[in-house]
Formats: C-alpha cells, structure tokens, sequence
C-alpha cells in the first residue's frame, strides 16, 4: 500500500513541460545558445553574414527570473521558432570569470564586461544591431536593453521588431513595449 501512495504522489506532482537544462555553471542551456569565445565583434560579424541579429542574455546562478524566462518565455513555439531563425545568442554571466572581448576590443571578463555596460540585472537581454556605431562597446552599440522577464506576446513583439532591424522600422524600443 505505502508503494501505491507513493507512485501516486510522484505522478501527481507538476512536471514543468519546457524546463531547460542547466549546465555546470548553473545556467540554463537551451540548444539554439552560440558557443565560441565570446569575441564579440566576430559574433555579431558571423550572425550579419548570416543574416542574424546577436542577442546577449545576461544570466546568474540561482536567479528565479531566469528560469522562468528560460521555462516559461523561451520556450513558447513562436518565440523558440523565431529565435532559431533570426538570433545568435551569446549568454553571459553576470560573476562569471570568463574572459571575452567587448565589440571595442577590451578584454575583460563577463563580470566587469556587464559592469561596463550598466548591467546590474538579470536576466537582462542586449539586441545589437548589424552594423554598430564604430568603437562602440556593448552598452553603447545596443538597439535595445531588457532587464528582466517579459510576457511571451511582449518579447516576441520586441524580438519581430529587432528582427526587422528594430529602429529601422521608425519606431522605438519603448513603441513596441507601449502596445
């Protein structure tokens, strides 16, 4: 009998449908994430030439938001679907230690890069646009910064509108939010 209760229990608890896999060190590893050396001038030339955006996920250890962005957002078919098509995507840790090189050629590593560039925030999401301004680092070159987690209809709107070359399309990040 106690077997019985206790195969019961274990079917009854939730099993969460888009959970993402964690990595070694504690961030979540979906299968479209770009791997490389974080050389992030190389990254945004390879995903133009490919006719891609680079989009950087800013990401910590045990952060709850970036779990639910990673099991609840992410993993929405429409907006899953259109990052497979349209993004390279380039995580970064908010302590991490690894070393990578910022679009004006400072090496640093990711915890004083997302320093650099005002982060403080996670998940925070970067949108770069194809062609930055010259010399520019991250912070600077970004069409687009988006600390936390958003609704599914709220990002797939920012991530059609980064897509389409964001503020090409005349208007504002803060126009698509606005709908």
């Amino acid at each position: 009998m106690k077997r019985l209760f206790l195969s019961l229990m274990l079917l009854s608890q939730p099993v969460a449908a888009g959970s993402v896999p964690l990595g070694d060190d504690g961030l979540h590893k979906p299968d479209w994430l770009k791997n490389g050396f974080k050389v992030l001038a190389e990254d945004l030339q390879d995903a133009a030439a490919a006719d891609r955006h680079l989009l950087l996920i800013v990401e910590q250890r045990g952060c709850i938001y970036c779990a639910k962005l990673h099991n609840e957002v992410l993993t929405d078919p429409r907006i899953d679907s259109l990052i497979r098509e349209r993004f390279d995507v380039v995580q970064v840790d908010l302590f991490g230690g690894t070393e990578l090189t910022d679009m004006d050629g400072e090496v640093l590593t990711e915890k004083r890069a997302v320093a650099k560039w005002g982060v403080a925030v996670t998940p925070t999401l970067i949108f770069l646009p194809r062609t930055p301004p010259p010399e520019a680092d991250v912070g600077r070159a970004a069409m687009a910064v988006i600390p936390g987690v958003l609704e599914a209809d709220d990002l797939l709107a920012v991530l059609e509108w980064a897509a389409a070359d964001g503020p090409a399309t005349g208007q504002d990040i803060a126009d698509i939010l606005a709908r």
